[in-house]
């Protein structure tokens, strides 16, 4: 077997062709400075003011689609589909419900029959670890494989909209403190935010967590690991508060149950006045209100979690033209 290491660069190996250009998107880690702001610059071509009608073109008239979601989803499900509508593509949509994987078929005899039905773009959310890239090891040369989230490894459109929506209000990633809160070790979405920051030469990150929910990965050891909320929040310009999961919430030692939680660890206005004083507060969704964070400052002016939403739409629609235009010329 492959040890952690060697998976994670074989990944992003995969994810380029020869010429560099971008055939799947898997993960962030190992995707470099240019390519990352690249993507930023293309996605914030697909935003539109507020109120005015959404971007839309024809770059992928004529390909098709499919998203195969193994896993629930809300807001990455809804952009996907979105977003490959806007810029003229057909879209399949399926699930775990209507997919014959749940009957007994194998993922790959299901991608053999969408590449049958000349799929050309697959995205791919699932549970298990090292799913979207076993795919793209598998599919033929005219496919791309898009990681719409994958267990509790990588959620790398997650990880573009966040960069992309600190990028609008922060202007940059040098100077700034990013403090992360919730169950780092099993977010898919700290992962993918952190390599990010890493990248784009973020000041400094902080991951902020009960000892309990502490990452375990030595690839996050470049960040500042805390384990009290006000120390992690204090003079940061970006509070980003996690999902915690309820069923984790009690169930495991050293976790706390959801009123010790929030008194601890949740994000309220009180605790930002700890933060500075423009510091913008997010979340991924979908919130519970009153575990990770209080309502009122979910919905306030340092909010910026329905921009995080808008930008979702805007940095599928980038990826999506981006994989497209390296099929194109290859």
């Amino acid at each position: 077997m492959q040890s952690s290491d060697s998976q994670s660069n074989d990944e992003a190996n995969l994810q380029l062709n020869p010429d560099g250009s971008l055939r799947h998107l898997l993960t962030l880690k190992g995707l470099d400075k240019s390519l990352l702001l690249e993507l930023l610059d293309d996605a914030e071509q697909y935003l539109s003011p507020e109120g005015m009608l959404p971007v839309r073109s024809n770059a992928l008239a004529g390909r098709t689609v499919a998203n195969l979601f193994f896993e629930p989803s809300t807001r990455t499900r809804a952009s996907f589909d979105l977003a490959g509508k806007r810029l003229g593509a057909d879209v399949l949509n399926l699930d775990v419900n209507t997919l014959s994987r749940k009957k007994g078929e194998s993922i790959l005899d299901t991608i053999y029959t969408l590449e049958a039905m000349a799929v050309d773009i697959m995205v791919v959310r699932d549970a298990s670890t090292g799913v979207p890239a076993y795919i793209a090891r598998n599919v033929k040369d005219f496919v791309s494989i898009l990681n719409a989230g994958e267990s509790d490894a990588s959620h790398p459109t997650q990880g573009l909209l966040d960069l992309l929506t600190i990028r609008q209000r922060k202007g940059g990633f040098e100077n700034l403190t990013v403090a992360i809160v919730g169950d780092i070790q099993h977010s898919r979405v700290a992962r993918s935010a952190a390599y990010g920051l890493r990248t784009l030469g973020v000041g400094e990150l902080r991951l902020v967590s009960p000892p309990a929910m502490a990452p375990d990965d030595p690839e996050l050891s470049f960040a500042t690991i805390v384990d009290n909320l006000d120390e992690g929040i204090r003079d940061a310009d970006v509070v980003m508060a996690l999902r915690i999961q309820r069923e984790r919430i009690g169930n495991l030692d050293g976790i706390p149950n959801i009123d010790e939680y929030f008194a601890s660890f949740g994000i309220s206005n009180e605790r930002m006045r700890l933060a500075k004083p423009d510091a913008i507060v997010m979340h991924p969704g979908p919130m519970n209100r009153g575990i990770e964070i209080e309502s009122a400052l979910a919905d306030g002016a340092q909010s910026v979690i329905t921009q995080q939403v808008t930008n979702g739409v805007a940095v599928r629609m980038a990826i999506l033209v981006r994989v497209a235009a390296s099929m194109d010329a290859r």
